[in-house]
């Protein structure tokens, strides 16, 4: 679905949402009616949330329209991120409310911006978004980590992604979760997780590790060593339990451990 298909669809939830709780209706228009575009509403969305009294939302409105101006992919992203969420996570209903409430796909959208700007040198506006994130998000994501589209961070709370990680297409992250480093070392220090990962709340993956494609990461486990694709871990330190049920745990959201015995 692109921008253009979405949209409507956002502004027919959300017309419906004014009709059945009056008490919203001018909050909605200042944030989904009054705009044509999605990405409009998205810049204007973040820019207030991510303001402070030093930087004023304006400016950040600016760029955030410059950026989706310069790299319309990201407009697309910023769609697949929101369908992702609202088909992978139970709690939410409608696509309004991913997108106005859920600070998971917030701090996605917002990371992309700072990402941007590091790529293209601008590297102390990136740093202050990334720490305005981490104040009002209470989600640390270094710009120059590498994260893809069809992400779902699910509530995100205490969420920190390291400057060296990689996260692939189609991941779903839940709270609590750490791709980190192991110390002081420098240069390419932290994960690289593949396609289709789940990676349950509070796991901690430490170091250049691997989480091979369609791999499962337990709740609360401390991964310090590289995962095979499509086989499940768990424990302190984490432990090969079994294979994955299904080929693409991301998007099956299941987080018992009742996997397949491994064959060797």
């Amino acid at each position: 679905m692109t921008a253009e298909q979405i949209w409507p669809i956002i502004r027919l939830e959300v017309e419906r949402e004014s009709e059945r709780e009056p008490c919203m209706k001018h909050f909605l228009e200042q944030h989904i009616l009054g705009f044509e575009r999605f990405a409009s509403a998205l810049s204007m969305l973040l820019s207030v949330k991510l303001a402070s009294k030093h930087f004023p939302p304006q400016v950040l409105q600016t760029l955030f329209e410059e950026f989706y101006e310069e790299s319309p992919g990201s407009v697309e992203m910023a769609v697949v991120d929101l369908s992702a969420t609202l088909e992978r996570d139970p709690a939410a209903v409608n696509y309004f409310e991913v997108m106005l409430f859920l600070k998971g796909y917030q701090a996605l959208q917002a990371y992309r911006l700072s990402h941007w700007l590091w790529k293209n040198g601008r590297r102390p506006m990136a740093y202050l978004l990334q720490n305005r994130m981490s104040e009002v998000f209470a989600v640390d994501i270094h710009p120059a980590a590498k994260i893809g589209k069809g992400i779902l961070l699910d509530h995100a709370t205490s969420l920190v992604i390291g400057e060296t990680a990689v996260v692939e297409d189609n991941v779903s992250i839940l709270h609590e979760v750490t791709l980190g480093g192991t110390g002081k070392e420098t240069g390419d220090r932290h994960p690289k997780v593949r396609r289709s990962v789940l990676i349950g709340a509070g796991a901690k993956i430490l170091g250049n590790v691997e989480i091979g494609e369609g791999a499962k990461v337990g709740a609360g486990s401390v991964v310090l060593d590289n995962v095979p694709p499509h086989y499940t871990v768990a424990g302190v330190p984490a432990q090969i339990v079994g294979r994955t049920e299904v080929e693409e745990p991301s998007l099956d959201m299941n987080q018992r451990l009742n996997e397949k015995p491994r064959q060797d």
